[in-house]
């Protein structure tokens, strides 16, 4: 094999794997969102169903303005009523002269209801307004659920047509799900658990989130500081896009700005678009880890999350933070931690989210728009340092969405050590690739 064969293939390898792992998150590889369909009774020209959204992400949520599912008919189906849910239009409904159906679109598009909606519209974990907590976060608030009757489609398990083409969005784009699947029925206990029942039938679907798919951009990135070196690493310029092509297209304002404090300013838009306030990195979020103190046996980090965006405040926030020092946590101060070990025996990834009606809201755009906490971590003697950036995290992630960390040859530095200029970095990296490449032939 040459070298131009060797080097082919390497590249057909590389795009394989990111095709592959469009979908896939390696700290939450488990993590989906499932609905599924039970079929609970059958009717003259129909079913009835419960239509159950659990959300297996571990710190990923959806948040306000909420979930909107889709999908298209296989038939000619229509929704003759739904509880704890409606259709977001209602279609051409004119060739039914008696009742008249909730919708009769072929791909009806269903919001979750607001809070507050009559008892008559409500069914159990309905009415959220689309918000459906992280597992990992609050698993009793991670399900949402509405009951919908279905018309002109099949009356038994051999003449229902299962929907197809489904859609979520979460609030936007980002979640791609796959076909529908007959499952086992899913099997129902009374409430003095003596007797169980049984769906009629059951089809479940699953959706996967890609970051890539939701933005080009990245939505948050990290600065880094410590007590040993007095240089704080900012986050890289237009870390999140510039000008039009980033988070904010309509433009930014200026923090003293006079604009910044003007009525409506903080009035999301119903097309979710940002305004930021004017920054070099101009992300909505920046998440900054500095290290504080140097104890004997223990050391303590710092952590602040600050909202850059004026239309948006982040409720159930959560954070994720991946440091092999995690497995030595100690105390967290005014956040909650939960470690995530979607690996089993590896302890080095963990969840911080706010103390509930504390700070797990995280504000708009100005004063108010920030949350700190400090983690303080025993320091394990085979493998601690404060040398060539190890100190500072491997990866974070906010919302569920990876933020854009700084250059590892900027990471502040002990002051008897420099960092590797970055030409030689880039060298020996070079020179491993086509040792690599030559070895290969």
């Amino acid at each position: 094999m040459g070298l131009r064969d060797s080097a082919a293939l390497v590249a057909l390898v590389l795009v394989a794997t990111c095709s592959v792992a469009v979908a896939y998150d390696p700290l939450d590889p488990n993590g989906n969102i499932t609905i599924k369909w039970d079929v609970i009774s059958w009717t003259p020209d129909g079913y009835v169903a419960m239509v159950t959204m659990s959300n297996y992400q571990m710190y990923r949520h959806i948040m306000a303005p909420g979930w909107t599912v889709g999908w298209s008919w296989a038939k000619k189906e229509v929704i003759w009523s739904i509880v704890g849910a409606q259709a977001t239009e209602q279609g051409d409904c004119s060739k039914f002269k008696g009742g008249i159906p909730h919708c009769c679109k072929r791909t009806p598009a269903v919001v979750d209801l607001l809070p507050g909606v009559p008892y008559n519209q409500q069914i159990a974990n309905c009415c959220k307004a689309g918000v459906v907590s992280a597992y990992g976060q609050d698993p009793a608030g991670s399900v949402s659920a509405f009951q919908v009757s279905v018309g002109l489609a099949g009356t038994t398990n051999k003449t229902v047509k299962l929907p197809k083409n489904f859609t979520l969005q979460g609030p936007g784009p980002g979640y791609t799900c796959g076909p529908a699947r007959i499952v086992p029925s899913t099997v129902y206990f009374t409430p003095d658990r003596r007797r169980k029942t049984q769906a009629l039938m059951t089809w479940t679907v699953t959706c996967t989130y890609s970051q890539q798919l939701a933005s080009k951009y990245p939505s948050c990135c990290v600065s880094f500081s410590s007590f040993y070196n007095s240089t704080i690493v900012p986050c890289a310029r237009c870390a999140c896009g510039c000008g039009h092509g980033g988070h904010s297209p309509g433009g930014c304002i200026a923090g003293d700005s006079k604009r910044a404090l003007s009525p409506g300013v903080n009035t999301p838009r119903k097309d979710g678009q940002a305004l930021l306030q004017c920054t070099p990195h101009m992300c909505p979020i920046r998440v900054h880890w500095h290290v504080k103190l140097n104890y004997k046996d223990y050391w303590r980090a710092k952590i602040a999350i600050t909202n850059f965006n004026y239309r948006m405040n982040y409720t159930q926030w959560t954070l994720v933070a991946q440091h092999p020092n995690l497995d030595n946590v100690t105390e967290v101060f005014s956040f909650q931690y939960k470690p995530l070990l979607p690996y089993g025996a590896i302890n080095d990834t963990g969840m911080f989210y706010g103390l509930k009606f504390y700070n797990d809201l995280l504000m708009e755009a100005g004063p108010f728009g920030n949350v700190q906490s400090e983690v303080l971590m025993r320091k394990d003697a085979s493998t601690f340092t404060f040398s060539q950036g190890w100190a500072f995290p491997r990866k974070i992630y906010f919302n569920g969405d990876e933020c854009k960390m700084p250059p590892p040859d900027s990471y502040p530095y002990l002051p008897n050590s420099a960092p590797v200029a970055a030409p030689a970095i880039a060298a020996a990296a070079a020179s491993a690739f086509l040792l690599a490449l030559l070895l290969v032939a």
